[in-house]
């Protein structure tokens, strides 16, 4: 398919872009998305949460009361679980959360998050441009022109832009990134999606 190609203004420049259908136009598989967006918050996970165990709390090992008789439930010493301050029973210990997930999944999900963005008319192509300087205010007046200021917006270049990243840094709401950070999670955690000529040839071949 191909779709109009805009500059920093929001004008169309009269020319057109190619979007590969095998990559933007493939039916979505929602299980893979889910699949890929699970495995990528799930490898974010730190991992350390930690409670004491009853052989890990400071404090006497004496027996505070008789086994039988006392009417309530039998205890040893002070760090018994069913006391206040005593250990956690079955508490959390550290662990690593990630997991693996085969290449084609991955690739899958990747195109099913672009090919939703197409459907929902959320992905603007435009052609590559460059700040002089960081400057803020450039990228504001940039995204109000293609009329996404305000919204989640991902920006994604064909390499590392440092004057655009720059000038982005700092505005809410507004991710700036370059093709080989893109994932399944960033395309589906933005309302919009913008790419640069360069970006899109790049993504083509996917």
């Amino acid at each position: 398919m191909e779709v109009a190609v805009y500059n920093i203004k929001g004008e169309d420049t009269g020319k057109k872009v190619t979007l590969k259908d095998g990559v933007f136009g493939i039916e979505p598989n929602d299980h893979v998305v889910y699949l890929d967006v699970k495995q990528h918050l799930a490898n974010k996970r730190q991992g350390t949460a930690k409670s004491k165990e009853r052989s890990e709390i400071a404090g006497s090992t004496r027996k505070l009361g008789r086994q039988k008789g006392g009417g309530g439930a039998r205890r040893g010493d002070i760090n018994s679980p069913v006391l206040v301050g005593g250990a956690r029973v079955f508490g959390p210990t550290p662990r690593d959360y990630s997991f693996k997930l085969n290449k084609k999944v991955k690739s899958l999900a990747r195109k099913s998050a672009l090919s939703y963005k197409v459907r929902e008319s959320a992905l603007t192509v435009i052609e590559d441009f460059n700040f002089e300087t960081p400057k803020t205010k450039e990228f504001i007046a940039l995204a109000k022109n293609l009329k996404v200021d305000g919204k989640k917006t991902l920006f994604v270049s064909a390499e590392n832009n440092t004057n655009v990243y720059l000038s982005a840094r700092n505005v809410q709401r507004t991710t700036v990134i370059n093709v080989s950070e893109l994932n399944t999670y960033k395309v589906m955690d933005a309302a919009h999606l913008i790419l640069s000529e360069s970006a899109v040839a790049a993504i083509n071949n996917f």
